[in-house]
Parts: C-alpha cells; structure tokens; sequence
C-alpha cells in the first residue's frame, strides 16, 4: 500500500517519543542525518498517514529520504525537516511517497479471488468493491478481471474504487502498461481476454484493455484523513498487507470506520501476515484471511 495504499517492506511497532535521542551521524553518508533527524521523519509520517517506523528502519529511512535532500539541494536532514514542518507546499506529498513501498503483483494471494467470484455470483444486479492499496494497479485489474469473468462480459455491473497513498504508483495504474514479465504467468486465456500487447515504444510492455480500465477508478486516499469521500454499501473490501504497518489503535479506527461502508454480506479482504483479532466484536473470520461483519455492529464512518 501501498498505505495507506500502502505496501511497504515489513511489520513495525508504534513509534516510541524518545527511541533515539543521540546526534551520532555516519561519517560516510551524504548528508548530516542525527538520532533526532530519525524520531521528527517517525513522528511526521505517523502523524499524517498512520505508518508505524521501528528502530530498525533508521538506514532504510536515510536512504529514501535522501533523495528528497537531493531534489531540493539540501545538505542536511534538519534543513529539509524545518522545510516540511514550516511550508511544504507539493513537498509534503514527495515525503510521503518516498516512505511508501509498493510490492504488488496480478493475483496476489491467489485464494481471495474464488471467494470474491462466488460472492458477486450471489449479488449479480450490482457489484462494488473498494480496493484500499491499489499499488501500482495490479490488485484492482485482478479484481475486474474475475468479476468480468463471472458476469461473461467486459462491461460487468461492477464499480470498483482504487485508492492509494502514493501518487506516484496511481499514476501507473492509471497507465495500466506492464513490463510482459509481470503478466507472462497469467493464463493464455486472460492475457487475450484483458491485455493488449505494445508496439513501438510501447514494446516489451503489455496494456489493460480500455473496457477493463473502465471498471476501476483510481483515487488517493490516506487512511488516516477524517473522510473518505467512498459511496456505500460496499460488498467487499480489500485492505491487504496495510495493517501490518499501523499500531493497534489505528487498526481499530480504521476497522470500526469500514463496518458501516459495508453491505451486511460483505467481506473484508486481508493481507497473509494480518489479523484483526483486537476487532473480533468488529469482524469475525470467514475463512483465510477474510472476514465478515459480525452483524448489529453499525461503526462509524
């Protein structure tokens, strides 16, 4: 998730006010970058979009945000810091999406797709889905194509809304062009069915279908913001591998905001290290990392 739309690369804790305190820099990096450079980037992108840094994630830090340092010509952490927190102006969102991972791929967690085709089955007059870490687009194509698939046709009643944190990864699912290596293992039949393959500069690359870019709208959202501007019922939700990178309290407000988006049969679709066992009077399991509303809970938006 990307987070928020957020995939990022592994689990966190929340961040702890005083974890790293010392103004030890190393001598060989590029730029002056202290223990308290390290907790004000832990506090400000915990603040904004929820994401919980560890102690361990300090390099991984420098490095990515180094580049923002780069981009501005900037020679110091606290400089660039001072800039964020004074006036950011579009900064603000080069900071955010430089702390975002975005590791994705068509089909991902290949169990989820069966049940969502048996659920659209049962609801065939209208079908919408809300993808909560569209990435780069791989997972939201994923869900058109099997709802296209279970409707037999490539303009299905479905409406299916993409968000991310990350601007950058949106503006390539938009794109929908994919290097032919990221789609070789989908089955002969789909890649006809939903891709078109590229020529000229567009070669070594393959592109979704038009009527299947049609089912999806890309959108940012930051999990954390007060409203989400997303239409209900929902009948299903794919929030997967974005709650690993929230603390427990923000799990919970996130989840308590979801129930009442959601139709009273849908489903909520996690990620393979997630479980929602500090919500259980929320959601209960339904089966491998998916869950359903446990029912007279209404939430709140």
């Amino acid at each position: 998730m990307t987070v928020a739309g957020v995939s990022h690369d592994g689990p966190t804790t929340q961040p702890r006010a005083h974890a790293v305190t010392h103004d030890s820099t190393d001598k060989e990096r590029e730029f002056h970058y202290t223990g308290r450079d390290f907790e004000r980037i832990r506090q400000l992108i915990h603040q904004h979009a929820g994401i919980a840094l560890s102690d361990r994630k300090r390099d991984m830090v420098y490095s990515r945000v180094a580049r923002r340092l780069r981009a501005n010509a900037m020679g110091r952490f606290s400089d660039y810091l001072a800039m964020l927190e004074d006036d950011p102006g579009d900064e603000w969102e080069e900071f955010v999406n430089a702390l975002t991972t975005n590791l994705t791929s068509f089909f991902r967690e290949p169990h989820h797709f069966p049940v969502l085709a048996e659920l659209a089955r049962r609801h065939p007059h209208g079908f919408s889905v809300w993808c909560a870490a569209a990435s780069t687009g791989e997972e939201p194509y994923s869900i058109a194509m099997t709802l296209a698939d279970v409707f037999g046709t490539l303009t299905p009643p479905v409406r299916i809304l993409a968000t991310d944190l990350d601007t950058h990864v949106l503006a390539r699912a938009r794109a929908s062009l994919y290097p032919l290596d990221r789609v070789e293992k989908l089955p002969e039949r789909q890649l006809k069915r939903y891709f078109q393959r590229g020529r000229g500069r567009n070669d070594g690359l393959a592109r979704v279908r038009p009527e299947l870019r049609q089912l999806v709208e890309f959108r940012q959202i930051n999990l954390q913001a007060p409203c989400w501007q997303v239409e209900a019922p929902l009948d299903a939700i794919f929030c997967r591998n974005v709650m690993i990178y929230f603390d427990k309290p923000t799990q919970r407000r996130i989840l308590e905001r979801f129930v009442p988006l959601m139709a009273p049969h849908g489903l909520l679709f996690a990620g393979h290290s997630e479980n929602f066992h500090n919500a259980d009077d929320l959601f209960r399991p339904r089966g491998r990392t998916i869950y359903e509303r446990v029912r007279g809970e209404r939430g709140r938006r």
